[in-house]
């Protein structure tokens, strides 16, 4: 999309007013790839990466954590967070399964991916969500921590995917249920 005019605000593309190496006023506000007439710098605006998964316990119901921050907050949602430069997509959802919950995980399997804006202080982040599907490991005892309202189980073969807090976690909810998991 290089028409500066229909971009959002709120995308991160639409906050660079300056080159980000040598300071120069960009001509093309917005434009993707941002590319600098003095300088030469150019940067793509690529989607950042999220893991998330739906956590299986013993007896088949899934671990969901209500969501103690915006966006989404009180809502539902899967276990999960950004993805770290370098880091592969499977340990960031170990790391946040730690962070959040307190729970190792054993099983991760590739469920499905989404794209998915998440709003964060004023500015709307393009994300693709992977989602998978794992177990908690034996003895890992669920608890409530970092960013989490509350946990809660469920039956996800039969919870409603309106009312996960975002898109992309319902349509991943709609595949587990199609496939009859």
């Amino acid at each position: 999309m290089s028409d500066t005019a229909a971009v959002d605000p709120a995308e991160p593309r639409a906050q660079f007013r300056r080159c980000p190496r040598c300071g120069a006023a960009l001509a093309a506000h917005g434009a993707c790839p941002l590319v600098c007439s003095a300088c030469g710098f150019v940067y793509f605006f690529n989607a950042a990466v999220s893991a998330a998964a739906i956590l299986v316990g013993e007896d088949g119901r899934a671990l969901f954590i209500r969501r103690g921050h915006e966006p989404g907050a009180g809502k539902l949602a899967f276990v999960g967070g950004f993805v770290d430069a370098g880091e592969r997509p499977e340990d960031a959802l170990r790391r946040e399964a730690g962070e959040e919950v307190g729970v190792a995980l054993d099983g991760i399997t590739y469920l499905a991916s989404s794209p998915n804006r998440y709003p964060y202080r004023g500015v709307t982040y393009h994300v693709v969500d992977l989602i998978f599907v794992a177990r908690i490991a034996a003895g890992s005892a669920p608890r409530v921590l970092d960013g989490v309202a509350a946990i809660e189980w469920h039956d996800p073969r039969t919870l409603d995917p309106d009312l996960l807090a975002f898109p992309s976690m319902a349509a991943a909810l709609r595949v587990y249920q199609q496939q009859g998991r």
